[in-house]
């Protein structure tokens, strides 16, 4: 029997015992006793408060949007404002020349809101003009990635319809904090050098993000005040300051005079869609996610799959429920390589893709004691890295979940002259092959991989979150969920909680799994779940990144209270008052 906590703390404070007590008393998991409430391995309690709740990945941001809230704005005037304090603050994830999903819960209507702020490939990007390039697939930088940035359109859309105070005092602290300069975090700056190398030699890159001939280190502030200018151009102008003003003169001419495809037109020709959400049932909770061009509905079907195993009798990152989740996820994940696109250019079976039995036919190709090397087509009919997260719930109790992106790191890696934001490079998504419903045509949507996500019981909304990271998301929404409703964990805990990633299953763009593709696991995993996760027949790898970025927020509706998390893999907080 474990010695109590409180004993240790007796004994320890005694002068003269601690050298004989050490190794008698300390049971073997001492480090346990670093909690004193809560599972141990968690990296922090979560935050719980009555009025308003902010989860970002950033301080500062997080600081910002609790300010608007406590000013009157709405949750969607918060999350608008801690997005633009992200794309000054985490350009390596975010910023406005990148895109926007975001899930709302409005409590007037007791309904749910889609929208789809991503941009489409210019008019005059072409396959053939591709092709003639000589290249096999669309390169991360350049010109030839770069699609409509949907952020700003997606801001508006999303302040006409929820925003409460004006978007000058929405816009306004990150202005200032892009004047006067902010002290760059750990995480942030760590992808900053590396992007900082990576994209150093792209038009006006390093005159706006390497001001001393390098990436800013932890701590080092840094001004932006191009993008301060930018901002006000939109508090001034609105969405047609980006899309038909100033702004889209200068991206126009900075595109012809290095060569690439964005021209006026596609700007002035941009839209974003409010699109309804869709869901499925997982152990009496409804999860909610976008509909295509993104990859939310991967995460609803691993969710069905899973439904047919007592995950929680197998045990919590046990071989038997990983080796299930990783099949899950390979399965899921062939689908989404077939069918995902833009559905203004094809049909997909979405309703099929998410259904019950869609998933009961699934599952029967998983074999509980080997992994899939091969998966069979589906047999539905087809008719024709970084990003950041943040969630929002304000008095009232709306509900913002949103995500925003620039794709690879910053982007594409040019800048427009004296604008301040790098260009999205979204179009690397899109498939080369004519015949793919994601290939590359003008005016389409590529692939996407940003997904919000909501859970709702019983009518009402309980749960706002998103993992950040490419393909991981997914993977990551369906951890989380699992954690929480299997395995019993706190929403703090089940970000915390060792995560595995799947990687090398087929992809949009056209790469095809390879012998079952690669398992890589964080630091925590039990040595002797690997080595059986081997014996299956898993290719495992460890891997220090690349797991994702969490943040969630919990609506206890009885004692009316917030619950945020935000885990310890990036820089952020939550935040509630």
């Amino acid at each position: 029997m474990k010695p109590p906590f409180q004993a240790i703390l007796l004994l320890l404070s005694t002068p003269f015992v601690i050298p004989a007590i050490l190794s008698v008393v300390l049971p073997d998991d001492a480090a346990a006793y670093d909690r004193l409430a809560g599972r141990m391995d968690a990296s922090r309690s979560e935050v719980i408060a009555k009025h308003g709740m902010v989860c970002a990945a950033q301080p500062l941001a997080v600081q910002i949007g609790i300010d608007i809230l406590k000013a009157g704005g709405s949750a969607v005037d918060a999350a608008i404002a801690v997005n633009a304090a992200l794309g000054l603050m985490e350009p390596v994830a975010c910023g406005i020349g990148g895109d926007l999903f975001a899930i709302v819960w409005d409590a007037k209507t007791q309904r749910l809101y889609g929208l789809n702020a991503s941009g489409r490939a210019p008019h005059l990007l072409t396959l053939e003009e591709v092709k003639k390039q000589g290249i096999e697939r669309i390169p991360y930088t350049g010109v030839l990635p770069q699609t409509v940035p949907g952020c700003v359109d997606g801001w508006f859309e999303l302040h006409k319809r929820f925003g409460k105070l004006p978007i000058s005092e929405v816009l306004a602290p990150a202005i200032r904090y892009a004047e006067e300069g902010f002290p760059v975090t750990e995480v942030i700056a760590h992808y900053w050098a590396l992007g900082g190398e990576r994209l150093k030699d792209e038009p006006n890159f390093a005159k706006t993000y390497l001001p001393r001939g390098r990436a800013p280190r932890k701590g080092e502030v840094f001004r932006n005040s191009d993008l301060a200018k930018t901002y006000r151009l939109l508090v001034q102008g609105g969405r047609d300051a980006f899309y038909k003003g100033t702004i889209a003169e200068t991206i126009d001419a900075f595109m012809q005079r290095i060569g690439g495809y964005l021209r006026l037109k596609d700007l002035e020709d941009h839209t974003s869609t409010w699109v309804e959400p869709v869901s499925t049932t997982y152990r009496g909770f409804r999860i909610w996610e976008l509909p295509p061009n993104g990859q939310g509905i991967a995460a609803l079907q691993i969710l069905n799959i899973l439904e047919g195993y007592d995950l929680a009798k197998l045990g919590h990152n046990s071989a038997e429920s990983l080796h299930r989740m990783i099949e899950a996820k390979k399965l899921a994940f062939e689908d989404r390589a077939r069918y995902y696109a833009d559905p203004d250019f094809v049909t997909m079976p979405v309703e099929e893709l998410i259904s019950k039995e869609y998933a009961a036919r699934r599952r029967k190709l998983i074999d509980t004691d080997r992994a899939l090397r091969d998966i069979p087509a589906s047999d539905l009919p087809l008719e024709t890295g970084e990003t950041t997260y943040l969630a929002v719930a304000d008095g009232e109790r709306n509900f913002v979940s949103l995500i925003q992106s620039n794709y690879a790191g910053f982007g594409s890696g040019p800048v427009p002259d004296g604008l301040g934001f790098c260009l999205q490079d979204r179009g690397a998504l899109f498939n080369l092959d004519p015949a793919h419903p994601n290939s590359l045509e003008p005016h389409k949507r590529p692939f996407h991989t940003i997904i919000p996500a909501m859970v709702t019981r019983e009518g009402r909304p309980i749960f706002a979150f998103g993992v950040m990271g490419g393909a991981m998301q997914p993977q990551g929404h369906v951890q989380i969920l699992c954690n929480i409703i299997d395995f019993r964990m706190n929403i703090q805990e089940a970000g915390d909680a060792p995560r595995f990633r799947h990687m090398g299953s087929s992809q949009p763009t056209g790469e095809i799994m390879k012998n079952g593709g690669r398992v890589a696991v964080e630091a925590g995993f039990d040595p002797e779940v690997v080595r059986a996760l081997v014996a299956k027949g898993h290719s495992v790898v460890k891997m220090s990144g690349g797991f994702g970025g969490y943040q969630g927020i919990w609506w206890d509706p009885e004692p009316d209270i917030l619950i945020g998390a935000s885990e310890a893999r990036k820089d952020g907080c939550a935040m509630g008052y």
